[in-house]
């Protein structure tokens, strides 16, 4: 399945994996890519509506990891 956003590659290899590291990145990426505040908080809000796996999970479905 592709993710929401395709065009938004977020690369999380190689750097700090805690879960505010992985939402900085998440959230730069998306305000870079022009994304509403709206759609950016959305995102933030199911990425932290659970655990870390969760986390990555929303990632995953929202953006390109890489």
């Amino acid at each position: 399945m592709a993710p929401k956003h395709p065009e938004i590659t977020v690369t999380l290899t190689g750097h700090d994996g805690n879960a505010f590291a992985v939402l900085g990145r998440c959230r730069e990426a998306a305000a870079e890519a022009g994304l509403t505040d709206d759609e950016i908080a959305a995102f933030m809000d199911e990425a932290m509506a659970d655990d870390y796996d969760h986390l990555l999970q929303t990632a995953m479905r929202w953006f390109e990891i890489r």
